[in-house]
């Protein structure tokens, strides 16, 4: 396949081929990449490829296209705060036995994998100085902290003065399709996406490498406990308890509350993680839940994982189908389960699972595929998990590159899938906005600055399985829902907030302010879901929630007839102004509708556990809770459902408005000033409390 390398403006187009160049030279020298197919192209020059979430040697367009054009080349891997602080301690694990092969099979090709800690700028430049690099690579990111990160790194390489010139910076990415038949927008809806009938690409092989200098030194790899300690060093902006809080489940914490919270069940045992590396299994953490190693390991695991229906002898295939069965919870959810934290960091690229479930179907199916779909649920469960991964890839980039929509986009990576969010606002107390079911941060639409005005920081989130953000194949539960906004308080905004949630949103939000206070400075429910039930008793216990098919029927029943009433059953949620419920609105909730995946999301509807009533959720927040009821919800009887909150949840207020089930989206400015002015009391009353 021939790939070419572009000098590129600023601005990129919206979607490009393989490579693109960012030039930081006045006279830039010829931009231009031969075929990656075997040729006599002239080698010039070193070139340094970082290596971040692209962990392998196979499918490797980067080190292709590197090893064919420079003389050397040097692999380099950095222990960056930034980097590390996303991760999980089961993440780290699956990081250093990555690296551990990736090192290995580089050097048996007579290469190596140079290892350094400290900031990725840093580190760069000083190799580029001692290597004399003419071109750095860097594969493309979306999430915005990574963005950021590059584009620092490129800032520092710009500015910073070489004895042979700047280095050029090849941006590259791995094509899932073939972009160059794309069109120069990436069409907003998935149905209209699969119209283009756009075939996948092949995996490359791996590339035959340059040998590299041995005098240099490469550092070495350091054990898990090295590198906790070196996470220490410089600790996150998050608080250490915070960071543990994650490690806890909220099941965990529903079934036995008197356990603290910063009680990490989860914890790590150090010397159990540096010997599974001696073990033969590819369920290498020390949880042994999903599939790690290196390339040949995974892809081992993934052929046993599309062979279940065959059944085996191999003691190490029936370790796979074992975990399967166990990660079962839903048809086809056990792909994701098991190996989405090796695509996560690139031990194997989505264009490699699905050439490998692609052609085990043609095997099963003398050479031929189906028009009426996969003959194994495996094979369906590993194609469609990793084109869905590549759609929502393909639009969080598109987020990122245009300047289109209401607010300017930001993506955050959790548990391996892509969240959309956005922030108003440079100062003031934080606030966060969540949004009701079938709904997306945009339906905040004239919220986020009203309240931004105000003087505060105004986050809005697009929940997983909503809006744009990704639609994994995953069982939904509002526990699962509480937790990302747990761990987006955590990891993104890193301060206790104010959390405002409307419809299901706000039961979310009153879950994350009983489970986690410390991370809540008051609740803000907007026509919640909900009931209150008197003398509700606190002992319970969860069972893992499985999906049936009377529920998967059901979704699709509900899904059909949703795309065909939406405009009515929407413009009934807005009794008052049946205008708000416009076409954009309307358009929104229909495109969402056609992605990959929400049929598995309106499962949950049948699943929901809303037993956990209200006035035990808001137990201890006595005057720090706010209930905004539009009086003419549909879903509801408002009086009635007050009448029970007054009598039954200590300190609240309550602010009664002439709206249906979305009064801010249909009374805007009356619910932004209730907001606000909620916001300058509460905290006016914390700022008192720190001086008694």
């Amino acid at each position: 396949m021939a790939m070419a390398l572009l000098t590129l403006p600023r601005s990129p187009p919206l979607l490009f081929p393989p490579f693109h160049l960012f030039s930081s030279r006045s006279s830039p020298r010829p931009s231009c990449i031969c075929s990656l197919s075997a040729g006599t192209s002239t080698r010039s020059g070193s070139a340094i490829l970082w290596f971040k979430h692209d962990l392998r040697l196979d499918d490797h367009p980067a080190l292709a296209a590197a090893a064919q054009t420079h003389r050397s080349l040097l692999p380099l891997y950095v222990f960056d705060h930034r980097i590390l602080s996303r991760y999980s301690d089961e993440m780290l694990e699956l990081v250093l036995f990555a690296l551990e092969d990736l090192r290995n099979s580089l050097k048996e090709q007579g290469s190596n994998l140079m290892i350094r800690f400290g900031s990725a700028e840093n580190v760069i430049t000083d190799l580029v100085k001692e290597v004399k690099a003419t071109d750095v690579f860097i594969e493309e990111e979306v999430e915005y902290k990574m963005r950021q990160m590059i584009g620092v790194v490129k800032d520092t390489l710009e500015t910073s003065s070489f004895l042979y010139g700047n280095p050029d910076i090849v941006m590259w990415s791995t094509p899932f399709y073939d972009v160059k038949k794309l069109k120069d927008v990436l069409p907003a809806s998935y149905n209209d996406f699969k119209k283009l009938k756009l075939l996948p690409t092949s995996p490359l092989p791996p590339a035959t490498l340059p040998l590299v200098e041995t005098e240099l030194d490469w550092g070495r790899l350091p054990t898990f406990s090295d590198l906790k300690e070196f996470i220490k060093e410089k600790p996150s902006k998050s608080k250490e308890s915070w960071n543990l809080m994650k490690e806890m489940p909220a099941e965990v914490i529903l079934e036995n509350l008197s356990k603290p919270l910063g009680t990490n069940r989860n914890s790590l045992n150090v010397k159990s993680i540096e010997q599974r590396g001696l073990d033969k299994s590819v369920f290498v953490t020390q949880k042994g839940d999903t599939v790690g190693g290196g390339t040949k390991s995974v892809l081992n695991a993934l052929a046993a994982y599309l062979r279940y229906l065959e059944g085996t002898s191999r003691d190490d295939w029936q370790e796979v189908h074992e975990r399967l069965r166990n990660a079962e919870t839903r048809d086809g959810a056990s792909f994701i389960s098991l190996f989405s934290p090796a695509l996560c960091i690139g031990i194997i690229s989505r264009r490699r699972v699905h050439y490998e479930a692609i052609t085990y179907e043609k095997e099963r199916n003398a050479g031929f595929l189906s028009p009426f779909g996969y003959s194994a649920a495996t094979v369906a469960a590993a194609a469609d998990a990793v084109c869905s991964m590549e759609w929502f890839w393909l639009l969080s980039l598109k987020s990122q590159l245009s300047n289109e929509g209401l607010y300017s986009i930001r993506i955050w990576r959790w548990r391996g899938h892509l969240i959309q969010y956005t922030v108003v606002g440079h100062e003031g107390p934080a606030i966060l906005l969540v949004h009701g079911f079938g709904a997306f941060l945009e339906h905040y639409r004239d919220n986020l600055n009203g309240i931004a005005e105000n003087g505060n920081r105004v986050w809005a989130i697009t929940m997983l399985g909503f809006g744009k953000s990704e639609k994994p194949n995953v069982v939904y539960t509002e526990l699962l829902w509480a937790e990302l906004l747990r761990d987006f308080i955590i990891e993104v905004v890193g301060e206790p907030m104010h959390l405002v949630g409307n419809s299901i949103g706000g039961y979310f939000v009153a879950i994350v302010a009983s489970l986690w206070p410390t991370l809540v400075k008051s609740v803000i429910l907007v026509n919640s879901a909900g009931n209150v039930i008197p003398g509700f008793s606190s002992k319970r216990f969860y069972n893992e929630r499985r999906t049936s098919g009377a529920a998967r029927l059901g979704a699709q029943l509900i899904l059909f007839y949703l795309r065909l009433n939406i405009r009515n059953i929407v413009k009934n949620f807005y009794p008052t102004k049946t205008k708000r419920a416009d076409d954009w609105l309307i358009n929104e909730m229909l495109r969402a509708s056609y992605d990959p995946g929400v049929a598995v999301v309106l499962e949950s509807i049948f699943s929901f556990d809303l037993s956990i009533p209200l006035n035990y959720l808001l137990e201890g927040y006595e005057e720090k809770a706010l209930i905004v009821q539009g009086m003419k919800d549909p879903l509801s009887d408002s009086k009635a459902k007050l009448a029970m909150l007054k009598e039954h949840c200590a300190g609240l207020v309550i602010r009664e408005l002439d709206a249906g089930h979305c009064p801010h989206d249909e009374q805007p400015e009356k619910v932004n000033s209730a907001i606000c002015e909620w916001i300058v009391g509460v905290e006016r009353k914390l700022h008192a409390e720190t001086y008694l």
